[in-house]
């Protein structure tokens, strides 16, 4: 598995590369933005650890501008700014995950291994699934409502999937943070709102009707109400 780490603290490349690489993984680094998007759009990498403090570039551009660009290889998100703000930014951008400084080696692995796994356990016959306006095309990984194209990053995409193949079903968050990431859901962890709250953004806020839906105390459901 080949990994691209974009950081410029040399320590923290050191002790990522040098855990990594004892594990298998190729490891490639870049220790400033520009030189990182330049290897992210020319390498066939399984996974991106991107700072967002970064010389030339910032992340939040970089990971915007591949995005943008077209690549849709998994990016972690590796910082010292850990605030919900932060996090929602990062994954308006486009990031996958996101992992504050410090951090155990052992929970980076773990969002290795969620974020690079071949399938969800998702599964679907149909290449589109429909919902009143809004269809998810399974192949080109978006959404469309309306006439508006809607593009997703990879957990976004999973997560609508997950809620639209539950029509109607309240999904709860220890559920949907076992199948969307592979994890078992820790009450302090509130990853699963935030996506909740960015694919409200993306699907629901230009529309007067409302598909996506909490049950207070439960879960988040899908249904054309």
């Amino acid at each position: 598995m080949k990994i691209l780490v974009i950081e410029d603290e040399i320590q923290v490349v050191e002790f990522i590369k040098k855990g990594l690489v004892e594990l298998g993984y190729d490891v490639e680094v870049a220790y400033d933005g520009l030189m990182g998007e330049r290897l992210a759009m020319k390498g066939n990498y399984d996974l991106i650890i991107l700072d967002i403090i970064l010389p030339v570039i910032n992340g939040l551009t970089l990971c915007k501008n591949i995005r943008e660009k077209g690549l849709q290889t998994p990016v972690l998100i590796l910082t010292a700014l850990g605030t919900t703000e932060d996090k929602v930014t990062g994954f308006d951008v486009g990031g996958d995950d996101y992992l504050v400084k410090p951090f155990e080696f052992a929970e980076l692995i773990a969002r290795i291994k969620a974020l690079t796994k071949r399938s969800s356990g998702l599964v679907t016959t149909s290449k589109t699934i429909k919902i009143a306006d809004l269809v998810l095309d399974v192949n080109r990984k978006i959404a469309i409502r309306g006439n508006k194209t809607i593009e997703l990053t990879g957990k976004e995409f999973d997560l609508l999937e997950l809620l639209m193949l539950n029509k109607g079903k309240v999904i709860s968050r220890a559920e949907i943070a076992e199948k969307v990431w592979d994890i078992t859901f820790d009450t302090g962890t509130n990853v699963v709102d935030v996506y909740i709250s960015i694919l409200r953004k993306k699907i629901d806020r230009d529309f007067e009707h409302k598909l996506i839906h909490t049950k207070v105390g439960l879960g988040y459901y899908i249904d054309e109400l």
